[in-house]
């Protein structure tokens, strides 16, 4: 479970993704399943949370990294790339943004 702390010195990632309710119980279940499957078992990874607004348009993902370059190196992986280009086809768009945590109450 992510743990959002002011000290955290990896890589925080919050990626949004846009989609219609028709497709957002599949879109969550690919993302559950990535997460299960191989994103968790990559190097560096730390922890995520994956949430859906009421309306089911919208999906936030927040995961922690130790470093920046762990993430990169699990987007580049065989297996995300062959999982993204399915999630692109469920959803509008997604956009994964790197953030540094500069405070947490």
């Amino acid at each position: 479970m992510p743990q959002i702390a002011k000290n955290f010195d990896g890589q925080t990632v919050i990626c949004t993704f846009e989609m219609t309710p028709a497709t957002a119980s599949d879109l969550m279940e690919a993302l559950q399943d990535a997460y299960e499957k191989c994103i968790r078992h990559q190097p560096g990874f730390i922890s995520a949370g994956l949430h859906m607004n009421d309306a089911q348009t919208r999906i936030a993902n927040y995961s922690q990294w130790a470093r920046r370059e762990d993430y990169q190196a699990m987007l580049r992986t065989p297996e995300m790339r062959e999982r993204n280009r399915h999630i692109a086809t469920l959803c509008r768009g997604f956009e994964p943004v790197m953030y540094e945590v500069m405070e947490a109450f």
